[in-house]
Formats: C-alpha cells, sequence, structure tokens
C-alpha cells in the first residue's frame, strides 16, 4: 500500500502499489517520501476521501499509533521511542560549563537567574517539552499522509501518594498525614524509625555519634525518601564510605517520575487538542483482547483506532491493509558538542563528512544502517535503529554506502 498526496499538498486515501507503479511510469506522480513510500500527483483529480480515525497509545517512554476506517481497515501502523537522555545531557553540560567558567572567569562573580527562560512563569522541563512535541509531532506526521477525521487518545492519571502508600487509599485521611508526619525532617523520622541505634553494629562500637547515610549513594542515583536512608554511627558510617562495609537494599530516584511525567502529557494533549477523544487503559485492553491482538504498543493503538466502531456496530474483525510497521526513533536535531579534551583544545566536526553526517540513513551491503561516527580518512562505524554497534569487516567506507535518508529528529525504519 502507497500513501497518496494530491497536487495540492492534501493527504487523499492510499492505493494499491500496483497503481502507485504505474503512476509513477506514466509521469502522472512523484515520489514524496521513501519511508513511507508516498507520492505526490501531478494532476487534479478528485478528493474522494473516507473518515479514518486516529488511535494513539500516548507513553513516557513509547508512543503506539494507528489508523483505521469504518470496517476496521488499518491503514497505518508505527511506535515512537522518546527520548529520555535530554536530562542527562544537560547536567553534563552544565558540568562542563562550570568547569570552563572556573579555568576562564574565576574570579568573576557567578550570575543566576539572568536570563528570560530561567525566570519565565509556566515553564516545562526541556524533557517534558520533547516528549509532548513528540506525541505532536507523530500526529502531524500522519495527518500530512492520511485524511484524519477523529484522534483517540489513550491517557492515564496516576496517584503518586498511593502508589508509595496503598492504604491511602482506604484511609482518604492519610493523604494528609505522609510518611513524615510530625517529624522535622527525613533525618528525624529515619532516626526515629530505628530507635537511635546504629543499624549495622547495634552499638558494638561503642560509638553514640549517630548519623543517617544514604544506602544507594546520591551520586549513583540514590533516593532521599525513607527507604534509602538507614541510621549507622559515625565508625560504620566511615567505614562505608571507604569501601570496608557494603550495605544492602536501598531505593533509587525516580521510580515515579514517569507516572508524574505521564500526569503532566495528558493535561497537555488535551489542551492542546481540545477536538480529541479521551479513552483509557481498561478499555483498550478489553477492546484488545475481543480482537485477539497480542500485546504491543502499536496492537493498542489498533485497539484505540477501532474503538468506535465497536461500540457502534460491535465489529472486532480487524483487516489489516499494511505488512510493515514503522519503528521511529527521536534523536537530537543536531550535535551541540563543539569539542572535546580536558581543555577544549580538540574540534569535533559535526557538519558533514564527504556528505554525511551523523544519523543518516544510508545502504551498505544491501542493508540499511544508520551512521553511528565517522572518521575524516573516509570511513563510517554503522549501528541499527536501537544504537547498537555493526560489527562489519572490513570497516564501511564512503564510497560504497549510499544515503537514503538524511538526518532528521527521528530516525525511522
Amino acid at each position: 500500500m502507497v500513501y497518496v498526496i494530491s497536487i495540492d499538498g492534501l493527504p487523499l486515501m492510499p492505493c494499491n502499489n500496483v497503481i502507485a507503479r504505474l503512476l509513477l511510469k506514466q509521469g502522472k506522480a512523484k515520489v514524496k517520501s521513501k519511508c513511507p513510500f508516498t507520492i505526490k500527483l501531478l494532476y487534479e483529480t478528485t478528493n474522494y476521501i473516507q473518515e479514518l480515525t486516529l488511535g494513539i497509545d500516548t507513553g513516557s517512554k513509547e508512543v503506539g499509533s494507528a489508523v483505521a476506517d469504518k470496517n476496521n481497515n488499518i491503514l497505518y501502523l508505527s511506535q515512537i521511542e522518546i527520548r529520555n537522555d535530554i536530562a542527562d545531557k544537560m547536567t553534563r553540560r552544565s558540568k562542563y560549563r562550570r568547569n570552563r567558567r572556573n579555568r576562564n572567569t574565576r574570579y568573576r562573580m557567578a550570575r543566576w537567574l539572568n536570563r528570560k527562560n530561567s525566570i519565565k512563569k509556566n515553564k516545562f522541563s526541556p524533557t517534558m517539552v520533547s516528549k509532548i512535541s513528540s506525541h505532536l509531532r507523530e500526529i502531524k506526521f500522519v495527518k500530512s499522509i492520511l485524511p484524519i477525521f477523529n484522534i483517540i487518545l489513550e491517557t492515564a492519571t496516576f496517584d503518586p501518594h498511593a502508589l508509595k502508600d496503598p492504604e491511602v487509599l482506604n484511609h482518604k485521611w492519610l493523604y494528609q498525614k505522609g510518611t513524615n508526619y510530625g517529624f522535622a525532617n527525613s533525618k528525624a523520622f529515619v532516626l526515629d524509625r530505628d530507635n537511635y541505634n546504629c543499624q549495622y553494629c547495634n552499638g558494638k562500637s561503642k560509638d553514640k555519634r549517630l548519623e543517617v547515610h544514604h544506602i544507594i549513594f546520591r551520586s549513583d542515583g540514590g533516593s532521599d525518601n525513607a527507604e534509602n536512608l538507614i541510621t549507622l554511627c559515625k565508625t560504620c558510617h566511615d567505614d562505608v564510605h571507604e569501601g570496608k562495609i557494603k550495605l544492602k537494599g536501598g531505593k533509587a530516584k525516580g521510580q515515579l517520575k514517569y507516572a508524574t511525567q505521564m500526569n503532566s502529557i495528558r493535561i497537555q494533549l488535551l489542551k492542546l487538542l481540545p477536538y480529541a477523544q479521551e479513552t483509557f487503559g481498561y478499555i483498550t485492553k478489553a477492546n484488545r483482547q475481543f480482537m485477539n491482538l497480542p500485546k504491543e504498543h502499536y496492537y493498542d493503538a489498533v485497539a484505540i483506532a477501532c474503538q468506535n466502531n465497536i461500540f457502534e456496530t460491535g465489529l472486532i474483525n480487524v483487516n489489516f491493509k499494511i505488512n510493515l510497521i514503522l519503528f521511529k526513533k527521536c534523536v537530537s536535531d543536531g550535535d551541540y558538542q563543539q569539542s572535546k579534551g580536558i581543555r577544549s583544545q580538540m574540534r569535533i566536526p559535526t557538519g558533514k563528512i564527504r556528505g554525511f553526517r551523523k544519523f543518516d540513513k544510508v545502504l551498505y551491503g544491501g542493508k540499511e544502517y544508520f551512521i553511528k561516527g565517522r572518521m575524516s580518512s573516509g570511513y563510517a562505524i554503522l549501528m541499527n535503529i536501537n544504537g547498537s554497534k555493526i560489527d562489519l569487516k572490513p570497516t564501511p567506507k564512503f564510497d560504497e554506502m549510499k544515503r537514503i535518508n538524511a538526518r532528521n529528529s527521528w530516525i525511522i525504519i
């Protein structure tokens, strides 16, 4: 199946491969995109279209997308992997900036909150902006190749307090009394919980100085919650940091960050797409089981797109008009690191090298790969869509590969 765009740039109903081949051969159409294969008509035609429904399985890590008509014919399937590396990259960038400031301008007073973006109200973090934009971009992309009339979003709301302490669902008054209720801070709660006693030596060291220790170090991503805190005497505490004692257990930070992100994603998508219909996971699960489909994000999207047909006509049979699924992975628009080395003395080429950039999709040896790294000597390191390096011998040369798609903010197969 081939997607079709009119001469005016409006999406039409897709056609069969045979018809697309004839149109291209007769010069009545041209290739608009190769992945997914899309043609653009070069002559005026009637704009006969059907009412198609786009189903979106929203997520904080992966997003599923599918398009169905009134007869449960599936015309589009895709799964998008969203970026989750932005916060780490910005932390690293902040470290480099602080190091550079200390080297070059250490006599100048540090300036904070002196940029408009720093004091802007109602702003989202770069991670949240990226995730919301990824959802909107997928919707915009589908609407550019198919005539979408309805959009159904599967959203979810989470209660972080109940996820931490399920007992609040039975006793609502516990919402007003958190873990540290009645204590000045987490340290006071942990000391009281451990009966003011070292939990490793139980007082055998005779050291009366007590300290609260992170079982998983904060530098390793440990949480500040009570589950990751323990009371130790100073002697045992020093031995832990010297490596003489190893503690077990603990809790990493950010266990509920994806639940919190989904709450914000839901609110923003419904605000930006007021015409979209909202559905929930338990409805999608029931419909997917009726259709006898396995658990995948794109199959969830199929159940979402066919939801209205199931409710109105009871139709649960699905007919897949396509035999390919688009897998997309969001990547950065460009390489913003311009140099490397302790003193940033080595320049990193971020432009093209012999016509190729990082993340370009290339054809090498009859197979499709993505460029992971480039060498000025004319060689490249190739990878798959998951970012795993492909061990090829001899090392691929630029002269032996052909670029299929230029770098974009997502890579697609």
